[in-house]
């Protein structure tokens, strides 16, 4: 049996939530491999809605959840997390959770520096969720991040807090803010290290036992290819890699592993923030699939740009991520429009291109090239089959695999687990 790995194929809030976690009644392990708190998953299972930000999308159905080493932490959101899915009647045990020990924190201090510098930037704001979650990457990579596993050993911290805040307080000075008040951090992380420590644990060792004994393990991506920091509209995007290819550097387990790729891609497109957006529709149909979709940011609240299905985007999507097949979301959120759009390039400077130019300004003036398609006045909610759809939605999504060079194996035909339409099981690949 296949793994399967789960990415957004556009800007992200495409529906993964809801996916992974049908697939997660299916898999034994469900692994979170980048980002933070800044991802959003809706579950809706039997009328009840859970709202997941750092948690696996496994975590509700009780499957073993892995927080792995690519994921940046917050422990406090974490810690608020888990006590809300607990009034929920959902009880977080480290029989079903575990967090890499070898996770970077996202601390207080990231969260400040994120929102002095977006409050500095005027016109060169990139819309960051301001939680921190670019300062802690940066202060992985520059080797001073303090990790889950220093929680065990705070008090031989010394020599990593010099190194944090000579960094944090010359940058803080610059903007006229207090340096790191140390002793006040300490005590925070040792308030919150009695929370975290049931958890921690080497996920890679857990997650190579249970796949040389044969389970079946579900990555779950945060947010879209297209808010990559390679491969996204730059510098528009997260601070993390969320192409499939991070799902094994993330998690400690090798690139043979992440299995069928399975890209999430809902029927029309929305954005989060600032940042181009080729098929936007400022006008009453942008209106209507904003509210129709009820597209509105799960961790944020704001709302979400709105625009026609772009077939280009997506393909270079699928390219970039290996994607086997996608999960087509949202269909029914185009039940009534007389017609519907599909972009299938751009132009220019007077050029046709069928791929999203690299620079910003480029990204910002092209032009989208549209066909029209037939819509349906017939109902798709709550679809379970083909032949519960009507003729033009299915010639629809015909339309789009072949735009998109990738076959359909899900379609999701509203928010609850069941309504989904299999075409092809990605265990089963």
């Amino acid at each position: 049996m296949a793994n399967v790995t789960v990415i957004g194929a556009q800007w992200g809030d495409e529906g993964k939530g809801k996916i992974v976690d049908w697939l997660a009644e299916r898999a034994d392990v469900v692994v979170r491999f980048q980002g933070g708190h800044n991802a959003g998953h809706t579950l809706v299972i039997d009328g009840n809605v859970y709202k997941l930000s750092l948690l696996p999308s496994g975590i509700v159905s009780g499957t073993l959840s892995v927080i792995g080493n690519g994921v940046v932490l917050d422990l406090w959101a974490l810690k608020s997390e888990v006590e809300k899915l607990r009034d929920q009647g959902v009880e977080i045990t480290p029989e079903k959770l575990i967090i890499a020990d070898n996770c970077a924190l996202i601390l207080p201090l990231h969260g400040d520096l994120d929102g002095l510098r977006e409050d500095a930037s005027g016109s060169g704001k990139i819309g960051t969720t301001r939680r921190g979650i670019g300062p802690a990457y940066e202060d992985k990579v520059g080797r001073r991040a303090i990790r889950v596993c220093d929680l065990a050993h705070l008090d031989d911290l010394e020599a990593q807090l010099d190194r944090l805040c000579a960094h944090h307080d010359a940058l803080r000075a610059g903007f006229g803010a207090p340096p790191i008040d140390r002793a006040a951090l300490l005590d925070q992380l040792k308030e919150i290290a009695p929370f975290v420590e049931p958890f921690a644990y080497p996920a890679w060792r857990k997650l190579n036992k249970v796949r040389k004994a044969g389970a079946r393990i579900l990555f779950e991506g945060a947010q879209g290819v297209l808010l990559d920091v390679d491969h996204g509209t730059y510098p528009f995007v997260t601070s993390s890699n969320t192409i499939s290819g991070t799902a094994s550097g993330g998690s400690g387990l090798g690139p043979r592993a992440t299995g069928f790729v399975l890209g999430i891609v809902k029927a029309y497109t929305t954005r989060v923030g600032s940042g181009p957006f080729p098929t936007e529709l400022n006008d009453d149909v942008g209106q209507r699939l904003g509210e129709r979709g009820h597209e509105f940011g799960t961790v944020t609240g704001r709302q979400r740009r709105c625009g026609w299905f772009d077939a280009t985007l997506v393909r270079q999507s699928c390219a970039v991520s290996g994607v086997t097949g996608i999960a087509l979301t949202k269909v029914d959120v185009l039940d009534g429009f007389a017609t519907v759009k599909i972009c299938t390039g751009y132009r220019l400077n007077g050029k046709v291109l069928d791929y999203l130019p690299a620079h910003a300004s480029d990204q910002a003036n092209i032009e989208p090239i549209y066909e029209e398609h037939e819509g349906w006045s017939e109902t798709t909610a709550g679809a379970r089959s083909w032949v519960d759809l009507p003729a033009a939605a299915i010639k629809y999504i015909r339309r789009i695999e072949e735009l998109i060079e990738c076959p359909v194996a899900l379609v999701s035909t509203s928010p609850e687990r069941e309504d989904t339409i299999l075409v092809r099981d990605p265990f089963s690949d």
